[in-house]
């Protein structure tokens, strides 16, 4: 039991020492607090962008939902092959805009495309609105492996008071810096232990080989959709790998992963490192299919890894493998929480409260809105119930809808804020209704959030094809910027429509 509180320190204590240590190199600006001062490096970028992607919904929800459902989580093999496209995709086209124009959060792009005052306080509703719950998942995920680590010894609500204490610390001294540096720690820890975790409980059934000769005897319902519970065919399976790609790719802290990255060439590699980290999520699918032939009878499936790590796992091992979990909970959590003091700091305070505020007050207002924050998705925590992957699939189905009008504010002039404005609240209606009005539970099996975003494309083109935009200085301004774009990183494509152009 010693041994597992002394690893729990450890873990930590590290967050605070980065922290602290980032605080030195700080130049105390709006910009290098949220932003890192657009100067983010290459191995901070990967790590800090699939430590934030990953959390409680993947340490502990892949192994519960392997568990319960079947192989339909494998999905995630193509979900982070999504991920990586669409942050080299759309990702470096944002990033390209940001540097241009100098945007910070994600309602300056939106709301300056669509020049649109109303929007941009929609985009930010939405964000603050659905970020919170997934937080309040990385809390409660992280607290419960502090305190299964730790034998008991620390209690899930002092645990949670221990997560949120050390997350508002060491982001209010070393802002979007510390944050980066400690994922590259977390997420090479939250990588191997994954897998680790995996290979190691499957010894006790011959090794991958044996589980799965096991498994096909007497629970061949684990291998196929639609699993055992008939639930998990494909249209559930196509429903995770969409909604839970953009509606991650779009929280507010990876925003500000592609406002950061020191430079265009960063985002190339990208889709071919988050698939290759993808890997991890096997040593998920041995733990849980392990737990149906040696612990079948879990009540709550969010717990099958710590239990398996319990009971068939040397206690120092266990401890450590599960204080990787807490740290993939801690890396996203502490990235939402600094993404959201930025959407509170510069949309809400510095636009409308004080649009003259000094960087120091900025800087201030930000650090308070942490503890805000925090404080809400500790309560939230310790009152809200819910099987992590539902609640986090049910968040990522909101912030997923902004997907329609980014995209066409960085490909298409003919894009109209009306179109934009009423296809995010038809795609947010949409998923209010099918999430929690019985009657219109996923239709044909698909999730809300595809049904919302279905909606949400239809009448953002619908609308925007009808409307003409007037504000003809706006849109010939990003038309030059995706020109310029184009022409330092896709020649071809200028060359191409050169081509057309002469030909027509």
């Amino acid at each position: 039991m010693t041994i597992g509180v002394l690893i729990i320190a450890a873990f930590m204590l590290i967050p605070l020492a980065v922290g602290f240590f980032a605080a030195t190199k700080s130049t105390q600006t709006s910009e290098d607090f949220f932003i890192q001062g657009r100067g983010m490096g290459a191995i901070a970028v990967f790590f800090t962008v699939a430590a934030t992607w990953w959390s409680s919904f993947a340490f502990l929800g892949s192994n519960a939902t392997f568990y319960t459902s079947g192989p339909v989580y494998l999905t995630a093999m193509a979900w982070n092959l999504l991920f990586g496209f669409m942050y080299y995709w759309i990702g470096k086209r944002v990033w390209y805009l940001g540097k241009r124009f100098n945007y910070i959060t994600p309602s300056d792009l939106l709301g300056d495309f669509y020049n649109n005052e109303k929007l941009r306080m929609v985009v930010a509703g939405i964000l603050l609105i659905f970020t919170i719950p997934y937080l309040q998942i990385q809390l409660t995920g992280g607290a419960y492996l502090i305190e299964v680590a730790s034998g008991g010894i620390i209690p899930f609500w002092f645990a949670a008071l221990i997560f949120y204490f050390i997350i508002v610390v060491y982001v209010w001294v070393g802002g979007i810096r510390a944050v980066a540096w400690t994922d590259i720690i977390y997420g090479a820890l939250l990588f191997f232990g994954m897998m680790f975790a995996g290979l190691y409980i499957s010894q006790n059934l011959g090794g991958p080989t044996g589980l799965f000769n096991s498994l096909l005897e007497s629970s061949p319902d684990h291998l196929t959709l639609p699993g055992p519970e008939g639930t998990m065919g494909f249209p559930m399976w196509f429903s995770l790998c969409v909604v839970t790609a953009v509606g991650a790719f779009m929280g507010p802290q990876l925003w500000l992963r592609m406002y950061a990255v020191k430079s265009g060439k960063l985002f190339n590699l990208m889709p071919f490192l988050l698939g290759l980290a993808a890997i991890a999520y096997m040593g998920s699918l041995l733990t849980g299919f392990s737990g149906v032939l040696l612990e079948p009878n879990v009540a709550n499936a969010d717990q099958i890894l710590p239990i398996m790590l319990t009971n068939y796992a040397p206690f120092a091992l266990a401890s450590l493998i599960l204080a990787a979990g807490a740290a993939a909970a801690m890396s996203t959590a502490n990235s939402q929480i600094h993404a959201m003091s930025t959407i509170v700091t510069l949309d809400i305070y510095k636009r409308y409260g004080n649009p003259n505020a000094s960087q120091q007050s900025i800087v201030k207002v930000g650090r308070w809105s942490l503890v805000i924050f925090s404080l809400i998705a500790y309560v939230m925590a310790l009152t809200v119930p819910g099987v992590l992957v539902t609640v986090g699939i049910a968040a990522l189905a909101g912030t997923a809808q902004l997907v329609v009008p980014t995209i066409g504010a960085i490909t298409w002039r003919r894009a109209h804020p009306m179109g934009a404005m009423w296809g995010l609240l038809g795609g947010i209606t949409t998923v209010l209704l099918i999430t929690f009005i019985p009657a219109f539970s996923a239709p044909f099996g698909y999730h809300a959030g595809v049904w919302g975003l279905l909606v949400n494309a239809i009448l953002f083109i619908s609308i925007s094809l009808m409307l003409k935009r007037t504000d003809n200085k706006v849109v010939k301004r990003f038309e030059d910027a995706r020109y310029d774009y184009n022409k330092e990183y896709h020649p071809e494509l200028i060359e191409e429509s050169e081509e057309k152009r002469k030909t027509v």
